[in-house]
């Protein structure tokens, strides 16, 4: 009897290990059709944006008070502010970069307490699209674009309404907002051996140089028109045709000392081709004395054989500013 019970008990103990094992299976089985029959998901790859961008806000101020100095003087204030923006596009073998520079600042003297006297003034904008001759070429094919110009008038000297008043009136404007502005386009091939050194040669370039304020047309060398009256008229654009080069360099000359430079030449095809020229000559140091703190200098050439200074065509113009800025960057983000 007892060996019954013993035979019964194995027999119904296989039988529960049998049909565990079939589940087990089945729920595999149905597991794996599951895992097969799913949707692939493909796997996602992070896009890089071909832009990049870059910019730089600067804020300058210089205050001087006096009282009961010795040595004389007056109380002034000092205040500039500029931008340097850029944006760049690269992708296979084209590239398009873009620069902005604005700059603005005035300075206000306790002698001349109801005007602000400008210190610096400037609007510079530069555009190229260039395409590599081939994969790992240093030249390019290059169309590109340039503006020039300034906010807001300058002025030769301010003299007092009347004498001992205090009240100074402006006189003798030298030049305002689109007088004189210049515009280039050009067309050629560019050399970019490293990335701090690159020069642009456009045989194809035509400049057209806007003077908007009749009384300072001949001065910048605008052409004189026929006037029904006989009087003497001069347009307010003139256009040149010939060819121009640029270069630009830019060095890190330790961790805190960057130097940066430009040369733009330009011949007129029109008149005395390689005879008379265009030379703008820019040149800016920069010191960086702490992560928002900087000492900039910067400096500017400008030779225009049809530009008249005090009456003579052809001077040498030079200038410089030195300014102690507050510096906020934003460099290299992705858009």
């Amino acid at each position: 009897m007892k060996r019954l019970v013993v035979i019964i008990a194995v027999l119904a103990a296989s039988g529960i290990h049998a049909l565990a094992q079939d589940d087990a299976q089945k729920a595999a089985a149905e597991a794996a059709a599951e895992f097969a029959n799913a949707p692939e998901k493909s796997a996602e790859v992070a896009k890089i944006s071909p832009w990049t961008y870059s910019s730089a806000f600067d804020l300058g101020l210089n205050q001087t008070s006096l009282h009961n100095w010795a040595a004389g003087g007056f109380d002034n204030l000092n205040l500039s502010a500029g931008i340097d923006a850029k944006a760049d596009y690269a992708k296979n073998l084209l590239s398009w970069s873009n620069r902005l520079q604005l700059q603005y600042g005035f300075f206000w003297s306790e002698d001349k307490s109801n005007v602000l006297q400008k210190s610096s003034d400037r609007i510079y904008l530069e555009s190229k699209l260039a395409y590599k001759t081939a994969k790992d070429s240093k030249w390019n094919w290059t169309a590109s674009y340039d503006f020039r110009s300034q906010f807001t008038d300058t002025w030769g000297k301010y003299v007092e309404t009347e004498t001992g008043s205090g009240v100074w009136m402006a006189e003798n404007l030298k030049s305002s907002f689109l007088s004189p502005a210049y515009n280039n386009v050009a067309f050629g091939i560019e050399w970019k051996p490293a990335n701090w050194f690159d020069v642009n040669i456009s045989p194809l370039t035509g400049s057209l140089i806007i003077c908007t304020v009749e009384s300072l047309r001949k001065g910048y060398g605008m052409p004189q028109i026929p006037a029904t009256d006989g009087a003497v008229v001069y347009s307010d654009v003139l256009f040149q045709f010939g060819a121009s080069l640029k270069a630009n360099a830019k060095f890190a000359i330790n961790d805190a000392f960057f130097y940066e430079t430009q040369v733009v030449l330009f011949t007129d095809y029109l008149n005395k081709p390689f005879q008379q020229n265009r030379v703008n000559w820019d040149n800016k140091i920069t010191w960086n004395l702490a992560k928002y703190f900087k000492v900039g200098f910067s400096t500017w050439l400008i030779y225009d054989p049809i530009v008249e200074i005090d009456g003579t065509a052809g001077k040498l113009q030079l200038k410089d500013f030195l300014a102690f800025n507050f510096t906020y960057s934003l460099g290299n983000k992705k858009k």
